[in-house]
């Protein structure tokens, strides 16, 4: 049977594909406009990179005291925290460049359940276990937005093959791989952000740990192969930092591309491979002999694959100089951040004084695009500005942005890129998104 002859089991008019920050954003947003809503996730739980990857500290949503997110996702966060999954920080204390004492430390149990809540009581139809395997877009760059025949979205899950009707997509898998699917241009990159596995160790005494002992050992190891310098965090002491901080610590992982199934894979096993290397080298430490993985995230948390060439271009003079898009629909407020492909550095700026950037609606358009919209770390714009609006509070932004256009352009049978800016704007601020006065 060819694809285009499946039935249709369901018709939608948002289908969401990613269920992290960014798509469960887009699909409560789409569903509280007012849209058929369906949000497509590969896993058995909602959250992406926050839960299954443990980077379970969503930030940045205030600058100075202010805050400049909030809508969808923040009251992911004030839902989490009334169940008891999260306290918040006192977000007027001027931590300097110590950023991450404003990010917000969720129970990923919790934070996940909320969630789930939140869409479901918006009425949003949850698809575990699929995957989008291919994309039958009628009209396909007609540029009315509505096409000739009826829009089919193919997904892979446990039953096999199924055919889902829709009138628009939000991608927000992360890696554009919708955006792939249906040919738009991706922006090429040379070397690609390493990946991060997190754990957690247990079972040794650290107050037998000879200091001196682990430094001279760890030189020995690295000279034959049985460590690398990305397995570990920066620190004169290598692994020490890591055993003095009760066991919780993560590790680069270079050399990778998650965009597809198969890199995916190959950084999943090279992420356990590393983790294993820094087991067997601690556990012949005196005072670690007992020492156990306690716990490790179930993937490998993924900064950076595939973005999307846009209608407009976030650079790093625009996200820097803190440019007011005439399109903004959100704000974003997080350092530059570039994790080094090839070591365990980190290239951090601060932002300057008084500098909050935006995100232009244009920049989650891929060019020329009817009836796709991408959301979160996949949007249009260069490596600099990505390292910064790629974390979870720019994201459940993005996601709310996408969601109201893709309901908006749905409802009205319009191109995404025809969906006028104050629409979206109105919608926004009608569930409590700031958005950027221009």
């Amino acid at each position: 049977m060819r694809l285009n002859e499946l039935v249709i089991s369901e018709r939608y008019d948002v289908v969401v594909v990613g269920g992290g920050s960014a798509g469960f954003s887009a699909a409560v947003q789409a569903a509280r406009a007012g849209a058929k809503t369906a949000l497509i996730e590969k896993n058995s739980i909602l959250g992406g990179t926050t839960v299954v990857a443990a980077v379970n500290f969503p930030g940045l949503f205030h600058v100075k005291g202010k805050q400049v997110i909030a809508g969808i996702g923040w009251e992911a966060i004030e839902k989490t925290v009334a169940k008891g999954g999260a306290s918040l920080p006192d977000f007027t204390k001027d931590v300097g460049d110590r950023h991450w004492e404003h990010q917000v430390r969720v129970n990923k149990f919790v934070y996940s359940a909320v969630l789930e809540e939140m869409c479901l009581e918006a009425g949003v139809a949850l698809r575990y276990h699929e995957m989008p395997a291919a994309i039958l877009a009628a009209g396909h760059g007609d540029g009315d937005g509505d096409g000739d025949g009826e829009h089919r979205l193919i997904v892979a899950g446990k039953s096999g093959l199924a055919a889902i009707g829709f009138k628009k997509l939000v991608d927000a898998t992360g890696d554009a791989n919708l955006a792939a699917m249906m040919g738009y241009a991706l922006a090429p990159e040379e070397h690609l952000q390493p990946g991060t596995l997190v754990y957690r160790l247990e079972g040794y005494q650290l107050d037998q740990v000879d200091a001196g002992k682990l430094k001279e050992n760890y030189a020995a190891a690295l000279e034959a192969g049985a460590l690398r310098k990305t397995d570990h965090l920066p620190g004169d002491i290598p692994l020490y930092r890591e055993l003095a901080n009760r066991g919780s610590a993560s590790l680069h992982i270079t050399g990778i591309d998650g965009a597809t199934s198969l890199s995916k894979t190959r950084a999943e096993i090279q992420a356990r491979e590393a983790l294993m290397r820094i087991y067997l080298y601690l556990k012949k430490i005196p005072g670690c002999e007992g020492l156990q993985v306690e716990y490790f995230a179930n993937e490998c948390g993924i900064r950076e694959t595939r973005r999307i060439v846009g209608e407009a271009f976030i650079d790093a003079e625009s996200y820097i100089g803190g440019t007011m898009w005439t399109d903004a629909i959100c704000y974003s407020y997080y350092p530059i951040d570039i994790h080094q492909h090839n070591s365990n550095d980190t290239d951090v700026r601060p932002l300057a004084e008084g500098v909050v950037p935006t995100i232009p609606y244009g920049a989650l358009i891929p060019r020329g695009s009817d009836h796709l919209l991408t959301a979160g770390r996949c949007i249009s714009g260069d490596r600099t500005a990505h390292s910064a609006y790629r974390v979870q509070a720019t994201c459940m932004a993005t996601g709310q942005a996408a969601g109201a256009a893709a309901a908006l352009a749905a409802l009205g049978h319009l191109s995404v890129r025809n969906v006028r800016v104050g629409e979206i704007r109105r919608v926004l601020r009608e569930h409590s998104a700031i958005v950027p006065n221009v």
